[in-house]
């Protein structure tokens, strides 16, 4: 079961991808930990990624590309993946398509977590977080005995940069221009499925698992 995922930065489509992975004994796989693999292991894909990334660039679409199709080629893949993170473009998504169908494959869902900008925003400017220790709160969802102050070390909490109100919407704002029209393009290839995020966590887990069948 070849599997993608697609929802806007905090849509908790990273969560839901890891119990998916877990349910499907399937591996999920992320850009961030191929790029980390590649250069801890010092391949010669990680050594050229690790070129763009130490001058702060990019890396390429092809070079992401050919890490993910080489990732793909692990024994952990055989019964399929969850793919986050990528594509994130639809040139992206149209080399994908075209390198898995020249190894006679294709993917199988693209399930989007929808949830509103309004609701994202919310939910991400109210997380804390501990940068003396790296425990993460939310002030409605997981908040701490004593306001303001972590219940696993005592310091302060502070609001991330990437989580405050205007840094969210831009990120958002974002998103809907270069991602949003992914939801078109696999909806076209009648591979789209779509999910009310805005339920409990294991109730948009629950809805995914009765859409692929489990």
């Amino acid at each position: 079961m070849k599997i993608i995922m697609l929802g806007a930065p905090g849509a908790g489509k990273g969560t839901q991808a890891k119990k998916i992975a877990d349910q499907f004994q399937i591996p999920h796989i992320s850009t961030g930990d191929i790029f980390r693999a590649n250069i801890k292991e010092g391949t010669e894909l990680g050594r050229k990624a690790k070129e763009y990334m130490d001058q702060g660039l990019l890396v390429p679409d092809s070079l992401t590309l050919e890490l993910i199709m080489d990732r793909f080629q692990n024994p952990d893949c055989a019964n399929g993946y969850v793919l986050d993170g990528f594509p994130r473009t639809i040139p992206q998504a149209e080399a994908l398509t075209e390198a898995l169908k020249e190894q006679g494959e294709s993917i199988d869902f693209a399930i989007d977590v929808e949830v509103p900008d309004e609701n994202i925003i919310s939910r991400m400017s109210g997380r804390r977080a501990c940068l003396a220790c790296g425990a993460t709160y939310h002030i409605v969802h997981i908040p701490t005995k004593k306001e303001g102050v972590c219940d696993r070390c005592g310091e302060g909490l502070v609001l991330r940069e990437d989580d405050k109100p205007e840094t969210v919407k831009k990120r958002l704002d974002v998103y809907h221009e270069q991602t949003q029209p992914l939801i078109d393009y696999y909806a076209g290839q009648k591979k789209l499925v779509r999910v009310d995020g805005t339920q409990e966590m294991e109730e948009v887990f629950q809805a995914i698992v009765k859409i692929l069948g489990a």
